[in-house]
């Protein structure tokens, strides 16, 4: 477990050092990802696509934003989480990754809320609990991690958002 903490440090201090460690390309997001989260499935894409949505959308730069993240009670792990993480270079270290003890509402994969450190508006992101079958469909069926991130990446209907005070 301590040996886990130290790689996962490691990787988010080399991710954070500068705007132009950031992952941009599938690939990249790929091996960043199975290096701090063991492994690529199809949860973790849809953590980058919320994590970059929140960035385009309050027009923030990495670093500037505060994430609670809110598991489905009938989600296995909030593995979304380490997409949004460092989409957006949150951290618990830093105190802008929360994953919260209450779970997100019935019928929802998962919660996300995103705010600026500074204050402000934020965005919450709901994702539906319908989502969960398609995603252990990808998993199952897509073993290489290039083609599990363009399936998600290529999902309609991923999450709906909405304005938050």
């Amino acid at each position: 477990m301590v040996v886990r903490s130290i790689s996962t440090f490691s990787v988010l201090a080399l991710v954070c050092v500068g705007s132009t460690a950031i992952a941009e390309t599938p690939e990249e997001w790929i091996n960043l990802l199975s290096r701090v989260h063991g492994g690529f499935g199809s949860f973790l894409p849809v953590g980058i696509r919320i994590g970059e949505d929140a960035m385009q959308r309050l027009g923030a730069k990495p670093r500037e934003l505060d994430v609670t993240f809110y598991q489905g009670a009938g989600t296995p792990c909030p593995c979304a989480a380490d997409g949004v993480m460092l989409a957006v270079y949150a951290s618990p270290g830093q105190g802008t990754l929360h994953i919260s003890a209450e779970k997100s509402p019935a019928g929802t994969f998962a919660v996300v809320v995103i705010r600026p450190r500074k204050g402000g508006d934020g965005v919450k992101y709901t994702v539906p609990m319908s989502l969960m079958p398609k995603l252990g469909e990808i998993n199952k069926t897509i073993s290489e991690p290039l083609g599990r991130y363009n399936a998600v990446m290529t999902l309609s209907d991923l999450f709906s958002v909405e304005t938050v005070n």
